[in-house]
Parts: C-alpha cells; sequence; structure tokens
C-alpha cells in the first residue's frame, strides 16, 4: 500500500468531519464576519525549463501526490482526488476533499501558455468564511527558460481585514508551495540537473533555501492584492 495514498474514509466519518469543520468556521464568521471582499493571491516562480516542460507536469492543488503541510491540513480539507479534464475549455473537474468537494470549470485552455478556472461549487465546510472564486496557472516564456504565474480569486468574509488578510495569505501561500513542489519533484526524475530555491517577497524579501536534490535555479515571489 502506499503510505502516501489517502484512506478512504467511511460515509458516516466524512458527514462527522464536515459538520465539525463547518461549526467552527461558522463561529470565526458570527465573530468576525462581514460583507465579503474581493481578493487575490498571486505567486511567480522562474523555472531553467520551456513552457512545455513545464506544462506537462503542471497539476491542480488536489493532484499533487503526498500530504499538504501540516498548516494547510489544520485549515482545509484534505484533498482526495479530481474528476474530469482539466486540459479542454468548457469542461467541469470535481475535486473531492475529505469531507466535501468543489466543481472547477477551465475556462480557457492556451497550451502551453495559460490555465484559468472558474469555482462554480464549493462545499468544504468554510464558506462562511472564504469561497474560492477562481485561478489561473500562466506560463510566460522567457528565452529557454519559464516564468510561471499562480493566481487565486477569493471571496474574504472576515474583518477586520488588516488581521484576517495574512493569515488568508499565508494559507494560500501554502497552497501554491505544495503545487510548485509537486510541479518541481515531477521534473526532477527527468532531468536530475535541476534545483529549487525559494525566495519570498510579501511586504520585504526574505530569502528561505528550498533544495531538490539535482536541480535548476527557481525564485518564487508571493503578493496578495485586493481587488
Amino acid at each position: 500500500m502506499n503510505p502516501l495514498r489517502p484512506v478512504a474514509e467511511s460515509a458516516p466519518s466524512r458527514s462527522l468531519l464536515r459538520k465539525v469543520t463547518a461549526g467552527s468556521y461558522r463561529i470565526v464568521n458570527r465573530l468576525s464576519g462581514r460583507k465579503p471582499e474581493s481578493e487575490a493571491v498571486v505567486t511567480r516562480v522562474h523555472f531553467n525549463l520551456g513552457p512545455g516542460a513545464v506544462w506537462n507536469h503542471m497539476m491542480l492543488y488536489e493532484e499533487v501526490p503526498g500530504l499538504p503541510s501540516f498548516f494547510l491540513r489544520t485549515l482545509l480539507p484534505r484533498p482526495i482526488r479530481t474528476e474530469g479534464d482539466k486540459t479542454r475549455a468548457g469542461s467541469t473537474v470535481r475535486c473531492v476533499y475529505t469531507g466535501g468537494y468543489l466543481v472547477k470549470r477551465i475556462t480557457a485552455v492556451v497550451r502551453p501558455h495559460s490555465l484559468q478556472f472558474d469555482v462554480i461549487e464549493q462545499s468544504l465546510g468554510i464558506e462562511d468564511c472564504i469561497r474560492t472564486r477562481g485561478g489561473s496557472y500562466q506560463i510566460l516564456s522567457c528565452g529557454d527558460a519559464s516564468d510561471v504565474v499562480l493566481i487565486t480569486n477569493y471571496q474574504a468574509y472576515l474583518h477586520p481585514r488588516c488581521l484576517w488578510r495574512p493569515l488568508e495569505m499565508l494559507l494560500i501561500r501554502q497552497l501554491h508551495r505544495h503545487i510548485l513542489r509537486g510541479i518541481c519533484a515531477a521534473v526532477v526524475p527527468r532531468n536530475r540537473e535541476i534545483k529549487l530555491g525559494v525566495a519570498e517577497s510579501v511586504a520585504e524579501s526574505i530569502a528561505t533555501p528550498c533544495t531538490y536534490p539535482g536541480a535548476l535555479a527557481c525564485t518564487i515571489s508571493e503578493s496578495c492584492s485586493r481587488r
């Protein structure tokens, strides 16, 4: 048995987990919930790989093998699998989580440069605090290399925003990092000369080493914008 493969849960267990999660977020909403505001978090990473090579390893959050970070597992349901085709505009992808799901509609696909989607259904138990509206992957050519830009758009209900926005940014940054690490891990077996280095840029620049055996330098920068 693959130790990283999520263990199937019974329907009663999923139902209980969903009720507990929803109840906790509902309490937070009653204490801090206000009129929702639109927010966006952007992560940009430079790969010393061409757009085609990166595109071939693109994956949604729910497709990344292995467990998400402890922080993601604490605040979000754990992703299990996806059902559907993410490479065709107009198709829908159902993303299954422990105790919930969301549905993404692919709105635009331009190989090997762009993938965009809207979230048309979300039932994760966190809807009283945050609702994902959509996102995109953009792969920009930089000579023989490429820049990958991940964008997540969401509706935020919790106030004051100066308190909750940094926590939301941290959560989504970790989600983006999980995706990027999954892409890098998928590339490494094919190219043993690739290395990943990480540098954060939020309010100020903070260098953080993050290496994979054998690979090219990548730079990750993250930002949050209010819409």
